[in-house]
C-alpha cells in the first residue's frame, strides 16, 4: 500500500475523532453552555470536507491529475468517515459517563 494512502487514512481517522475530545468549538472557541451533539456533528461535517480537500490535493500531487468522482464515491467516503468517528463517539457518550 502506498505511504500517501496510509498517511491520509490515519489523518482521516484522527480528524474524525477530533470533535469528540474537546469542549471547545474547533479546539479554539469556548462555548458558553458546552458543546452539544449538534456542534460536534457540524465539526464532523466540516472536517470531512477539509479532509476531502487535502485528499484531492494529495491525489493531484501524487497522480498528477485528480480523477472525477460521482455521488457514490462521496457517499462511501462519508460513511467511512462516520465509521472512523465511532471510537470518539463511544468515548464521549457511552464509555466516559
Amino acid at each position: 500500500m502506498n505511504n500517501a494512502i496510509v498517511f491520509l487514512l490515519l489523518l482521516s481517522f484522527v480528524a474524525a475523532n477530533l470533535p469528540w475530545f474537546s469542549e471547545r468549538f474547533f479546539y479554539v472557541l469556548p462555548l458558553k453552555h458546552g458543546k452539544h451533539l449538534g456542534w460536534r456533528v457540524l465539526e464532523l461535517v466540516v472536517l470531512y470536507f477539509v479532509m476531502g480537500g487535502i485528499a484531492r490535493l494529495a491525489e493531484g500531487k501524487v497522480m498528477g491529475q485528480a480523477a472525477a468522482q460521482h455521488w457514490e464515491f462521496y457517499a462511501v467516503t462519508a460513511c467511512l468517515f462516520l465509521v472512523f468517528a465511532f471510537p470518539g463517539f463511544v468515548y464521549r457518550h457511552l464509555w466516559r459517563r
